[in-house]
């Protein structure tokens, strides 16, 4: 392949489809705005340019924080054929962590979406000495601004414009420059186990990972991919900047967040990759609606559910299904599946994947059974996002898939899992120490426990340092139970805790708008989320959920004793990454009061807590926590956790 960077790709694109195919598309007050190849690279090359008159050289970083929006992936594409390096940062992310990355990236130029991201950097300017311009390209709200490092998207272009006819070829030249194995993105990590860290991933890296996962699956240039998922991460930066650019797909960009469900059902995409709390929440929708609709409809759902339940279980089998059974499916497909597949917009998706963490199998099974080809992925942002995947006709919902080419997976004496391939990153920015324990002899160490089972899948446990072991020696995954209690759409998260004591006890963070609507249903009133949590009912609510997952626990492994938190955890205080990961050991050590009596005989636990508001504003709660005991389940199937 001799387009070898990115900003190579797009000028072949554009040179193969012109203006005759649509590229890019957002919706923008309630129309979908289409950009063809053509007016993506003009775009691109105008910025780029821009770039360079305002003193980018070759190796400097910017940072781009924002909604995903076209103007996102001009800029880093801009800032790369001009032989700089991009980095993404979370449109959810507070001051202090925009300033970390912003600092330790050493970025010079920062593109931004708003006047909401403009605030923040207005506020930690003074910390961020390096920084000469802020770009940003939504002007609403900042006409009164003065600020004199400030400057808007259409000025750099038009900066753009008038520099390529003074220097005509430059952009072409630039582009030319670049190479492979220059570094085209510092992807920092979500920060599960501390600090987040800057990968540092080359073209090579990530045009291999997406070279080999079309091979697998392959993708055409007339489907359709909805960026909805934050592009500072690496799986959507796989998807559409690796995956479009290599194949030339149309990339849709949603109107809003909050939108994307709806922007998603109207453009009916043929691929999809969300992590799990995108699949999870879809599951908690259904269940709720169903719950809320005709009797007639409930009818259908149970009628026709477990024909598909049936029919992904042969599937998983790898057997042929009976005749009677494929014609129960027909229709219940007709009847019930097929429909609600076009509800939640998947009606044309021929493969959807899920990574960035585990699956609940019993999630994984409702999407097949309702016939959406979904797959578990396995990677990190050090190997550019994927390196093991299910395939088409070897699904097996308790492993991650197998290896795609080139890439191999080994697990060491200690249990850890190991990769080697091309799209193996080049290092951790400025820590090379880091590097050094994460690299060895090529190989990938990536801090998760796994197994390789009889058929070559990888099975993931936990991470290393999260398996955990009671008092008496049995060892038990958290993740492995936790899965299991957000399947229920009352459970938005849960923390399972036991490190070296008698028995497994959870907190666990109730779904506001499921439990309230239940509420509501069965006229009991509450005020706030904390009011709600602590109600007698809700309690017996999520009761009832944490029994079912005992039943399939082993005995020693089964949770003993819950708690419903005051408050939801929340990235903004840390107690969760900006990709929705529990921060496990800040969670531990922020309630470790709580834990301990958890252990103890309590059955109230009084509390006192600082609760921050988005808009900055602190105030105390003062309230009772219920600790719940959970009777020891009767039919619970002897099943290994580890």
């Amino acid at each position: 392949m001799t387009e070898d960077t990115f900003p190579k790709l797009l000028i072949a694109q554009a040179k193969r489809f012109g203006k005759s195919k649509v590229a890019l598309r957002e919706k923008d007050f309630g129309i979908w705005q289409e950009v063809t190849w053509a007016q993506y690279l003009e775009n691109v090359k105008a910025f780029s340019l821009g770039l360079v008159r305002l003193g980018l050289e070759r190796g400097d970083k910017i940072s781009i924080i924002g909604d995903n929006r076209p103007e996102w992936v001009y800029a880093e594409l801009a800032a790369q054929a001009a032989g700089g390096i991009s980095v993404g940062l979370y449109q959810d992310s507070v001051a202090k962590e925009v300033r970390y990355v912003i600092d330790h990236s050493d970025s010079e130029f920062l593109i931004v979406e708003d006047q909401e991201q403009v605030d923040k950097i207005i506020e930690i300017k003074n910390d961020l000495p390096k920084v000469k311009k802020v770009i940003y390209y939504d002007p609403k709200g900042l006409r009164g601004y003065k600020e004199e490092f400030l400057m808007s998207f259409t000025a750099v272009l038009e900066l753009g414009r008038e520099h390529e006819r003074e220097h005509p070829g430059l952009f072409e030249a630039n582009v030319a420059a670049g190479k492979g194995s220059d570094v085209a993105i510092i992807c920092y990590t979500s920060g599960t186990t501390g600090v987040s860290k800057g990968a540092m991933l080359t073209f090579d890296n990530l045009l291999a990972m997406g070279k080999h996962l079309t091979t697998i699956d392959p993708v055409k240039e007339t489907d359709e991919y909805v960026s909805f998922l934050p592009l500072a991460w690496i799986g959507e930066q796989m998807m559409t900047l690796s995956t479009g650019l290599l194949i030339g797909l149309t990339v849709n960009f949603p109107e809003e967040p909050e939108t994307a469900q709806e922007n998603i059902r109207e453009i009916g995409p043929h691929v999809m990759f969300s992590p799990p709390r995108i699949w999870e929440n879809m599951v908690s929708t259904v269940q709720v609606k169903i719950e809320d609709t005709s009797a007639f409809k409930r009818f259908c759902y149970d009628l026709c559910l477990p024909v598909g339940q049936q029919m992904a279980d042969y599937k998983f089998r790898k057997q042929k299904p009976p005749l009677w059974l494929k014609l129960a499916y027909a229709f219940a497909n007709v009847v019930m599946l097929m429909p609600l597949r076009d509800h939640l917009g998947l009606l044309r998706i021929r493969r959807a994947y899920t990574g960035g963490a585990a699956l609940g199998p019993d999630t994984f099974k409702f999407f097949h059974a309702i016939g959406v080809n979904l797959k578990q992925i396995y990677g990190q942002t050090e190997i550019s996002g994927i390196s093991v995947v299910h395939r088409d006709d070897d699904v097996k919902f308790e492993t991650v898939g197998k290896p795609i080419p080139e890439t191999e997976i080994m697990v060491s004496d200690t249990g850890e899992i190991l990769s080697r391939s091309p799209s193996v990153f080049v290092g951790y920015y400025k820590q090379p120490e880091i590097t050094a324990e994460t690299l060895r002899d090529g190989w990938l160490h990536s801090g998760d426990a796994g197994i390789l089972d009889e058929d070559g899948h990888l099975v993931v446990i936990d991470r290393m340092k999260d398996v955990m072991r009671l008092v008496d020696g049995t060892k038990f995954s958290p993740q492995y139970i936790e899965n299991k209690l957000k399947f229920s759409q009352y459970v938005k998260e849960a923390v399972v805790v036991g490190q070296d004591r008698p028995y497994v006890a959870a907190l666990i963070n109730i779904d506001m708008a499921n439990v309230g609507k239940w509420a509501e249903n069965r006229q009991i009133p509450y005020t706030t989320y904390t009011d709600l949590a602590q109600k007698e009912h809700v309690y017996e609510l999520i009761a009832r959920d944490v029994e079912r997952v005992n039943k399939d626990l082993p005995r020693a492994a089964r949770i003993k004793k819950f708690v419903l938190l005051h408050k939801e955890l929340d990235a903004d205080d840390e107690e969760l990454t900006r990709t929705r990961k529990v921060r496990r050991k800040f969670v531990e050590e922020r309630y470790a009061w709580l834990i301990e009596e958890l252990y103890g005989e309590s059955e109230m636990i009084e509390i006192e807590a600082d609760i921050k508001y988005r808009d900055g504003r602190q105030a105390k709660i003062q309230t009772s926590l219920r600790v719940r005991f959970v009777e020891p389940a009767q039919d619970a199937k002897e099943l290994e956790v580890v």
